[in-house]
């Protein structure tokens, strides 16, 4: 097994941070300029399906041993991938709790 460099791999964590900070910019624009619901959610659901998609493949790549493969981004990659999933899991609960309420409501 390999031994892994803390300061190369802080370097690179460092850098996809500063990546994504540009794309969070981005989304906090987004919902201002789509009034739709539907197509907001079904944008998120495709997304967290992309970045599970992403994180498979650079996982897979990884387990190969393809030489372009990095553990550090596999790992921020599993990682962004399972937070997304836990974040739509809990907006889909949020839904369906508003919706068992709204139909609980007396009328």
């Amino acid at each position: 097994m390999s031994t892994i460099d803390v300061n190369n791999l802080l370097a690179q964590m460092r850098q996809l941070s500063a990546q994504v900070r540009p794309a969070e910019t981005a989304l906090k624009a987004a919902p201002a300029a789509t009034a739709d619901f539907g197509a907001l959610l079904k944008q998120s659901i495709a997304s967290v399906g992309g970045s599970q998609q992403q994180a498979g493949q650079m996982a897979a790549s990884f387990e190969r041993g393809d030489p372009g493969a990095n553990l550090g981004r596999t790992m921020v990659a599993i990682q962004k991938a399972d937070l997304s999933l836990r974040a739509m899991t809990e907006v889909r609960n949020k839904l369906v709790d508003a919706y068992k309420d709204i139909m609980n409501m007396p009328v």
